[in-house]
């Protein structure tokens, strides 16, 4: 049996572990619309007129959780380029796109190609310096000793059907500390 102390000191913890509730986070949700347009909302597809695009993830999958603040690295920024793209998920992939200063028509057209990227499989991801020519990377290879930095990022990707490539080129800027991607 418990004292009586160590009864006083339990007995409110105990009951402040059962109040305890964690906060609830908005599910985003990718719709298509009446006119097969992506529309991307918080509310279910069929309040707003649309019908679900993608099904619903699994008991079995994996969540992702918030881990807070942004890629303060390239390797990070390459893991959750990777990541986004592997799970096709195009928000998650909108996480890591440098945003700053864009107009709201400007930033539902590059949502419209960040879908599309997300879409598409992922081969390889390589990096753009300066000097290469249409982002191939072809120059690098040791020449000195000097470390230079990519100023992008190559995503080499396949088309629905599995064989024809197709390649995109992000340029890669470095704001507040963090790693971002832009088209």
């Amino acid at each position: 049996m418990l004292s009586m102390p160590r009864l006083r000191i339990l007995m409110p913890l105990m009951a402040l572990a059962m109040l305890w509730s964690l906060p609830s986070h908005a599910q985003v949700r990718r719709c298509t619309g009446p006119d097969g347009g992506a529309i991307f909302t918080d509310r279910r597809c069929g309040d707003i007129g649309a019908t679900d695009r993608v099904p619903h993830a699994s008991g079995g999958q994996a969540a992702r959780f918030y881990r807070g603040g942004c890629a303060r690295n390239l390797q990070d920024l390459i893991y959750e380029l990777t990541a986004a793209i592997d799970s096709g998920d195009a928000n998650r992939l909108a996480g890591v796109y440098h945003w700053v200063g864009m107009s709201s028509s400007a930033g539902y057209a590059v949502m419209g190609q960040l879908d599309a990227i997300a879409r598409r499989p992922l081969v390889d991801v390589v990096p753009v310096f300066p000097g290469s020519t249409n982002g191939e990377g072809d120059d690098y290879y040791p020449q000195t000793t000097v470390r230079r930095m990519p100023i992008g990022l190559r995503l080499e990707q396949t088309l629905s059907n599995g064989s024809t490539p197709s390649r995109t080129v992000l340029g890669l800027r470095q704001y507040l500390g963090c790693w971002w991607v832009h088209l």
